[in-house]
């Protein structure tokens, strides 16, 4: 869980950024790309923090439309200011994000509308009786798979080997199989495009390992 003292005007700030925010729909959308000009698809980040990985990724993949999450107003303060002072990156208006929960996508998306969902550093909820917060437990990786398209991916990374392995084992539970598990990220071959997190900088460079997978999703 991203914890940041209260930011000076963070509403004004906000809404100064008001451009790159979403409403929640009165309906789940049924054609989120429609939200941007042009593109191919739509690829989603949970829990996007002060915004360094959409940041990234939308600058790296001028094609494709991503929309960040994050449920904490002063962190999305954060997340869209960055947006803006990084503008320039970005050759294609392609970067959204939303306040919301994970809890609430449906309320967002359709069934099959996402292309990707990336979970990047999310908070581990280490006490056994929060099991059900963590954003890999088995009831929110049903609910994503519900909104990936088919042959689309989940993407998930962390320096928490706990988390990571409770996340494996939850998928394993729902009868899945990940394309691939790696417990040092940056020292295998999937490490090939990988846009870093602010977490994932300061984790490495004090020497810890980043586990990563990939997951390809395929309706019956």
């Amino acid at each position: 869980m991203m914890r940041m003292r209260k930011k000076k005007h963070g509403a004004e700030r906000l809404a100064a950024m008001s451009h790159y925010l979403l409403e929640r729909p009165d309906v789940p959308m049924e054609a989120p790309a429609s939200l941007f000009d042009g593109g191919d698809g739509v690829c989603l980040e949970i829990g996007c923090g002060k915004g360094g990985f959409a940041c990234g990724m939308a600058a790296a993949h001028p094609t494709v439309n991503f929309i960040a999450l994050e449920r904490v107003h002063d962190v999305m303060v954060i997340a869209t200011e960055q947006a803006e002072s990084r503008k320039e990156e970005r050759t294609r208006d392609n970067l959204r994000f939303a306040v919301a929960d994970a809890n609430d996508l449906t309320a967002w998306f359709a069934p099959h509308t996402l292309d990707a969902v990336y979970l990047n550093f999310s908070d581990p909820w280490p006490k056994a009786r929060h099991a059900k917060r963590r954003l890999t437990h088995r009831r929110l990786l049903e609910l994503y798979f519900t909104l990936i398209k088919d042959g689309g991916a989940l993407f998930f990374k962390t320096d928490n080997r706990p988390l990571f392995d409770f996340t494996l084992e939850e998928l394993a539970a729902l009868g899945v199989t990940p394309d691939y598990v790696t417990y040092d990220l940056h020292a295998s071959p999937y490490n090939e495009g990988n846009i870093r997190t602010e977490y994932e900088e300061n984790f490495s460079a004090k020497g810890f390992s980043i586990n990563a997978l990939r997951l390809t999703v395929h309706h019956k």
